[in-house]
């Protein structure tokens, strides 16, 4: 018995994680007054409150009555739920419409269950304490059928049950394995599936956090370093339900510019404005679509951010406006490490208007990054983080509308990687130290850096990407997982990683296709190119001293199939697009793991090398060298092959074929996709959509496809394009119907084709209820296109 969980004895000091750990003990008194159930312990103190019937907030003190103050995470108040305190049988229930919390007096222990009854969350023997170093832990029962996903960032599989993960902002150049559990962004949340459905937790604590999923198969726990012991439950009951529920305490992503979808190219560094020009005109020669080409360090003064160095980048803004004009944006490299130099402006600004990092006794904290000695802003204060996001004219003026921050975990060259945790930050008035809020300083300033562009753009989407984050980064910016390397493991370590992270509430992400750092290969260059098709955010970025890696570095052979799946992106995007406004509303991420659409099927649980783009497509890479074939797994259903309309059984593993020129691609049958056109960017406009249709009898197909402007927030306003298409068939007829359900957009596309998948033998067609006059076929039995123009839409 000494193996689980019950060599942990409750109510008594024993040994947890190498401390001595202190149950919270048994309850004392309680009170319900202003929607907050505050229990009185033994050892602590706990309050309890609902955020909707189906959150609950659950926090535990130590040493006082908790405080219901959040962390810059959380944006939801909480709302007027309607709650019922009753005791019975020596237990206190607390109860929404959906949840309920039944609550053991001698010890306290929490349990809690939908309003079906269903347990969702139970603590164990154990409960929730601290020790004596004021870390402060919750053990919860784990069952035999929990799987667990989510929190952020992290390498290995995509079911993290049996794995033990920190949540610490880290700068971690090499290496990139299973073994490394504290990356770049600090995501503390999870979903567990349980028996097909799915309930959550957001443990809102900045301190290092620790999930342990692995000591014992009974249980699991989370803890974090300090404050206070406070989470969110989610009561699902599916998984989509369950991103919902934490999007809506977090928030979600805004939609983002179109550009900001299209293929971009980066370098660690371009390092002058003839490379840059030279670059862009192999693209277009070429004619390998192209949105956006970052600026590395290089570009700098000395590394000073907001500078160009002068020699190699003598006129900036008549290089971002070629290139514009080009339909290609340009994105600098922002660092939150400001040089010390008394004759340079923003440091000046920083040391006059008391912006920086300081001890507690006043001196500036100074730490060495790429301009060597460096200040850094103390972006916990917020007119700190107005000043920072006003700097940035000094870009948009340039006409930059896509910022890079980068190092802002934050990075320092030293033996920690990371700021002095004594620095004690201002907090707008409510000092901590770094130690508490290190998690959160790429938040803060990614915060900073979004809002300041947003408010100089005229109207028009900031892009930001950033390296380090917390729970709530998806409000302001793209996540990419940084310094990965060339190998094939990495490749396909970045799959789960991408899933994870958008079931964290993060859609808008990618890796570094063809790895950042060591020398990538012409066939994992393309089959990485392959996946980037389809991962939310896709970006070729490498390191200054690997090989060259854009699309023509490994000659004709692979430039063609290259060239062919970036421009297989853009043929996507309208479709995609409207996924992407889908994660603005609901969470869900655009890029998912089979398990989030098939909870129920034992195959999707840990189905790490596939993932689904929406409810219909599933992309199955080829992620190996040498290897033109692999085993794809389809759930339950008939999916058609994307290349050669084979027609494949569900709930069943195949072998499929794919070549280098082959991205295995299975559409299930109903659904309905939203094509445009190859394109040079997304500046060019749409001028014709290819809607297809892979219609069933098994039921009616419904998509509506959604379009806007692209580029400026207009769509919050109502004026945004949906449509509504849907389609019917039994052995003799097939009716299509498109309505317009929100028409106060027009797009610039006029016409359209309806490609028919899959139809067999003579069959009456109908385009809102009129025979098409024209009708082409394709093949004798499977592929239909029918002209129609947006004239003819319902309304």
């Amino acid at each position: 018995m000494q193996d689980t969980s019950f060599a942990i004895h409750p109510g008594k000091k024993m040994n947890v994680r190498g401390t001595s750990y202190q149950s919270i003990g048994s309850l004392i008194n309680y009170h319900f007054q202003e929607k907050v159930l505050n229990i009185t312990c033994e050892n602590g103190y706990v309050s309890i409150c609902f955020y909707r019937d189906d959150i609950v907030r659950i926090i535990m003190n130590p040493k006082k009555t908790p405080s219901l103050k959040t962390s810059f995470a959380v944006i939801k108040k909480q709302e007027d739920v309607e709650v019922v305190v009753s005791e019975r049988n020596g237990e206190i229930h607390v109860s929404s419409n959906k949840l309920s919390l039944v609550i053991n007096k001698t010890p306290i222990r929490i349990s809690i269950f939908d309003n079906q009854g269903r347990l969702l969350v139970n603590e164990n023997e154990t409960g929730m304490g601290f020790n004596e170093k004021k870390e402060v832990i919750c053990f919860k029962e784990m069952h035999k059928e929990d799987h667990f996903y989510g929190f952020g960032e992290k390498t290995s599989f995509l079911d993290k049950r049996g794995e033990k993960m920190t949540m610490w902002n880290s700068d971690v150049f090499a290496p990139h394995n299973p073994e490394i559990d504290a990356l770049y962004q600090s995501i503390p949340y999870f979903m567990t599936i349980r028996n097909g459905n799915a309930h959550g937790i957001f443990f809102d604590n900045t301190f290092k956090t620790v999930f342990d999923m692995k000591t014992f198969d009974d249980t699991y726990s989370f803890s974090a370093e300090g404050g206070q012991l406070d989470y969110y439950v989610f009561a699902g009951p599916s998984p989509k339900a369950v991103l919902e529920q934490y999007s809506e305490i977090t928030g979600r992503m805004p939609i983002p510019p179109k550009w900001a979808l299209g293929y971009h190219q980066s370098r660690y560094s371009y390092e002058s404005e003839q490379e840059v020009r030279e670059l862009a005109r192999n693209f277009l020669e070429k004619e390998i679509p192209l949105d956006a080409i970052y600026l590395d360090i290089h570009y700098m003064d000395g590394y000073r951010v907001f500078t160009f160095d002068e020699e190699r980048f003598p006129d900036p803004a008549a290089l971002v406006q070629d290139l514009k004009d080009a339909g290609i944006h340009v994105i600098p490299i922002v660092d939150p490490g400001v040089k010390e130099d008394p004759e340079y402006l923003v440091y000046q600004e920083g040391v006059r208007e008391d912006r920086f990092c300081k001890y507690i006794e006043g001196n500036i904290y100074f730490g060495d990054v790429w301009p060597g000695k460096s200040a850094f802003p103390d972006f916990t204060n917020s007119d700190v983080r107005k000043w920072w996001g006003k700097k940035h004219e000094f870009y948009s003026d340039l006409g930059i509308e896509g910022i890079w921050n980068d190092m802002n975990e934050p990075a320092v060259f030293n033996e920690t990687k990371t700021m002095d945790l004594k620095v004690m930050h201002n907090n707008d008035g409510d000092p901590k130290t770094h130690r508490e809020l290190h998690n959160l300083y790429g938040l803060l300033m990614g915060e900073a850096t979004y809002e300041g562009m947003k408010e100089q753009l005229n109207g028009n989407r900031p892009f930001l990407l950033t390296r380090a984050g917390f729970a709530g980064v998806q409000r302001y910016g793209t996540v990419w997982t940084g310094d990965n390397r060339s190998f094939w493991e990495h490749l396909q370590m970045s799959i789960p990683m991408c899933m994870n992270l958008g079931v964290s509430g993060i859609p808008f992400c990618g890796p570094d296709v063809g790895g950042f750092a060591h020398d990538t290969t012409g066939q994992l260059l393309l089959r990485w190119t392959q996946v980037g098709t389809f991962t939310p955010y896709f970006r070729n970025h490498s390191v200054l001293d690997s090989i060259r890696q854009e699309p023509w570095s490994f000659g004709e052979d692979y430039e063609k199939v290259i060239k062919k799946y970036i421009q297989e992106r853009y043929v996507w995007l309208p479709y995609l697009y409207t996924l992407f406004r889908e994660a603005s509303v609901t969470g869900v991420p655009v890029m998912r793991p089979l398990v989030l659409e098939y909870p129920d099927d034992k195959h999707t649980f840990n189905l790490s090398d596939q993932f689904m783009i929406s409810s219909k497509v599933i992309v199955a890479p080829i992620l190996k060298p040498d290897t033109y074939h692999r085993v794809v797994y389809l759930p339950k259903g008939n999916w058609v092959n994307y290349w050669t309309e084979e027609i494949l059984e569900g709930g069943k593993h195949h072998l499929i074929q794919g070549d280098l020129e082959t991205l295995p691609i299975f559409v299930k049958k109903g659904a309905i996709l939203t094509h445009g056109t190859v394109k040079r960017s997304t500046k060019v406009k749409e001028n014709e959509m290819t809607i297809h249709l892979y219609p069933t009898k098994d039921e009616a197909s419904t998509f509506t496809y959604y379009e806007d402007d692209g580029k400026t927030f207009a769509y919050n306003y109502s004026q945004f394009f949906e449509c509504r298409i849907e389609t019917k068939m039994d052995d003799e007829n097939l009716d299509i119907v498109i309505n317009a359900e929100h028409d106060q957009f027009k797009p610039d596309w006029q016409k359209a084709i309806f490609v028919i998948h899959g139809l067999k033998g003579d069959m009456t067609i109908k385009v809102n209820g009129k025979t098409p006059s024209e009708v082409i076929k394709e093949s004798e039995s499977t592929l239909i296109k029918i002209p129609f123009a947006m004239e003819h839409l319902n309304k």
